[in-house]
């Protein structure tokens, strides 16, 4: 098979060290007594990077509610600053992605953070941008603000990050030992911005990004999601388990950035996948019906209650929950409204419905030998449906050793991945240019 499209696919991979697969850490072998601790994540990224995968990617939980439902697999074990400083210690080439929220944080500090991971790490860091509708407890909020409130604010946010880290320019560091001056203060820049949300001076303490700017990933496919992606995002988090709407999804986001001046071959579409690995398809069903196994079924009915934020106490687990209680709101977001199709139209009951959504949370899932995902994989990037894939390891580390082992060189030796880095940064290894300073600084 020759890669018709002639370029590698993005892979990137989703670092939860309890597995994505909910449950999985009550497995054998697990290291489930080691979350939180620097030890293991270091080794899963190690592993990540031996694999030649673009980056790592943390998500982040600012609070405890899915804890109280047993929910571990999406946890603040890993705060993603703290992680990816470390981790950028140990590390030379892969991509170090966190995820800091719009809601919780000040636009100044978040440039600050973002910037001081990209200068230890030679220019491999990347922001995974969101808004929060829970947690506002914990914030000094009394209730969360409406979406649209929210994306403003997101949108005012990330502009004014953007032009902070903008705020030196390239050359302003001359380190000029007989004259003694190390910057030349005329080639720093404040941005004095005054917003809806925002008061901030700049400039930024230090530095310009050795890659420019970090990287900037966005993960809301809503429509005001899509709006602001649109607008800045440099690649684009997305659950699309179905081939048809991906394609649909990835034609119509590249056609709305086309339209706002941007290049729409310059950002990355990478859907997330779930592939449960074994050398033969009755091996890979073996293990895909251990790891459903389990499945804490109450705590699930739990988080899955929480996620449709529905009461399912009284349902029967062998049931479909009810068309007349979900909502066609669309402001519900894209998840939502995956979950009330597999349960209305797919007609999945509670217990159907609670093993697929420990599976995937709504991504893409596969068992099957490498050759097999390998095949699905490469269907979905020749028909554009995405430009790579973010790897949800079913469990670690040996769900994760199976991919990085096994699925990732059979991409390679199909023309379809790297087999070494092509640059140092991550933007060089994404295909994506030095970005020139905005001139919104004064």
């Amino acid at each position: 098979m020759t890669n018709q499209r002639g370029t590698n696919m993005v892979l990137t991979t989703f670092m939860l060290p309890a597995g994505y697969h909910k449950d999985s850490w009550r497995m054998d072998g697990s290291r489930s007594e080691e979350l939180g601790n620097f030890e293991f994540v270091k080794d899963l990224t190690l592993m990540a990077e031996a694999a030649k995968l673009d980056a790592v990617f943390f998500g982040d939980i600012a609070h405890a509610n899915t804890v109280f439902r047993g929910d571990i697999k999406m946890n603040g074990f890993y705060e993603p600053m703290t992680t990816l400083a470390a981790l950028a210690a140990v590390t030379k080439n892969i991509g170090l992605i966190g995820t800091i929220s719009t809601s919780f944080y000040e636009p100044y500090n978040v440039a600050r953070l973002l910037a001081g991971v990209d200068q230890m790490s030679g220019g491999r860091a990347g922001w995974n941008i969101v808004t929060s509708s829970d947690g506002f407890e914990n914030f000094g909020l009394t209730e969360a603000p409406d979406q649209a409130t929210r994306y403003r604010r997101a949108t005012e946010f990330v502009d004014v990050v953007q032009r902070l880290w903008d705020s030196w320019d390239d050359d302003a560091v001359i380190n000029n030992k007989e004259t003694g001056f190390y910057v030349d203060t005329d080639r720093l820049h404040t941005i004095d911005h005054a917003g809806e949300f925002f008061r901030v001076r700049g400039p930024l303490p230090g530095p310009r990004s050795p890659q420019g700017r970090p990287v900037l990933v966005q993960a809301g496919s809503s429509g005001p999601g899509v709006e602001l992606g649109t607008s800045v995002a440099d690649g684009i988090y997305t659950a699309q388990p179905l081939l048809a709407p991906s394609q649909a999804f990835y034609a119509d986001f590249k056609a709305k950035a086309a339209a706002k001046g941007r290049d729409p071959e310059l950002i990355k579409i990478i859907p997330g996948i779930l592939p449960i690995l074994g050398d033969t398809q009755a091996e890979a069903d073996e293990l895909a019906e251990h790891l459903a196994n389990n499945i804490h079924m109450e705590n699930g009915r739990k988080q899955v209650g929480a996620d449709l934020k529905l009461d399912l106490s009284s349902l029967d687990l062998n049931e479909s929950i009810p068309a007349e209680w979900f909502s066609e709101d669309p402001a519900r977001g894209s998840r939502y409204h995956l979950y009330r199709a597999k349960s209305v139209d797919g007609g999945m009951t509670l217990r159907e419905l609670i093993v697929d959504l420990a599976r995937s949370t709504g991504h893409q899932w596969m068992a099957g030998t490498p050759s097999a995902i390998a095949d699905r994989m490469i269907e979905w990037f020749e028909a554009r449906a995405c430009d790579g894939f973010n790897l949800n390891a079913p469990f670690n580390p040996g769900g994760f050793a199976l991919i990085c082992d096994k699925l990732v060189p059979e991409l390679v030796e199909r023309g379809y991945f790297r087999s070494e880095y092509e640059g140092t940064t991550l933007r060089e290894n994404l295909g994506l240019p030095y970005p020139a300073r905005s001139g919104a600084a004064v």
